[in-house]
């Protein structure tokens, strides 16, 4: 049995470091689901209607110290984190991506747990150099799937997904709009270290007719980066840039990961795509190959 059990999680790629509540550290092969499979679950699971509280701060700093050594780059350093990780209520899993050939640690809450505090995956193959965010997992969607394509894209990515659906406990999972969460506390230390970041939204089709695609730079002043990703997705898609026209309540200008990257001055990139588009994979990867060619770049 346990042969076998071995054999289904190599050809998966992903074996549990740890599991939350558990005393001991398994080496044993447990989960034989894909890392994309664990994202769309982990999105899929999300209700508006459960348990949740935010972190404190004693907690947001250890799980914050234990991101940002795993964001080293260096696999050796997985066993490390993972006490602290399984003390917060988050299972620890290491394997190797089988589309890119790269390892990952794949860090993760129980869905509609009350410490519901996200799914974060991260690049081992080489320091962390871009934080991919996708803050409305189970109301706009397909970006837990853009976000892991642009993951994918790019080397030594970080994915941070939120861990709620944005309408639990009457607003406070809303991750884009709030300070008391994993997910902020995450982007705000990628703003210390001056990590570009991407946040991926998604809008009606009904709410900005006139556009597939809303770039903005938030709060902050576009700079290359956006121009470029703006630039490149006028061959495919109608592109509404906020620095220069009205773009509706698309431009998240109040979004508070952003409010904080450009008190930084580090690259927010704000990206909303029509539903219509999100519904249509071989357009939204236009946006997921332009956005790696401009922020990927060394």
């Amino acid at each position: 049995m346990w042969i076998l059990l071995a054999v289904a999680a190599a050809l998966a790629g992903a074996v549990v470091i740890a599991m939350p509540g558990q005393d001991e550290e398994p080496a044993a092969p447990l989960r034989t689901a894909t890392v994309k499979e664990r994202v769309q679950q982990f999105s899929a699971a999300l209700r508006e209607d459960a348990a949740y509280r935010p972190p404190s701060e004693d907690e947001r700093r250890k799980f914050v110290d234990a991101l940002t050594t795993l964001s080293a780059g260096q696999p050796d350093d997985v066993p490390r984190t993972t006490g602290a990780l399984q003390q917060l209520g988050m299972s620890v899993e290491q394997g190797t991506d089988s589309q890119t050939g790269r390892a990952y640690v794949l860090v993760a809450s129980e869905p509609n747990a009350e410490r519901g505090w996200g799914l974060y995956v991260i690049d081992l193959s080489r320091p962390a150099r871009l934080a991919v965010q996708v803050p409305h997992p189970a109301n706009d969607l397909r970006t837990d799937e853009i976000g892991l394509e642009l993951f994918r894209r790019v080397p030594g990515t970080v994915l941070a997904v939120s861990g709620t659906h944005r309408a639990v406990s009457n607003g406070a999972g809303d991750a884009a709009h709030r300070t008391d969460s994993m997910f902020h506390t995450l982007a705000v230390k990628h703003s210390d270290l001056g990590l570009p970041q991407v946040q991926l939204h998604g809008f009606g089709d009904n709410s900005l007719s006139s556009a597939d695609v809303v770039v903005s730079s938030g709060a902050g002043s576009a700079v290359t980066a956006h121009r470029r990703i703006a630039d490149g997705l006028d061959r495919v898609l109608r592109v509404c840039r906020a620095w220069s026209r009205d773009c509706g309540e698309l431009e998240g200008r109040r979004n508070k990961q952003g409010g904080v990257a450009a008190e930084r001055g580090v690259p927010f990139v704000h990206l909303e795509t029509s539903r219509t588009v999100r519904d249509d994979a071989e357009r939204w990867q236009e946006i997921v190959k332009v956005a790696a060619e401009a922020l990927g770049d060394d």
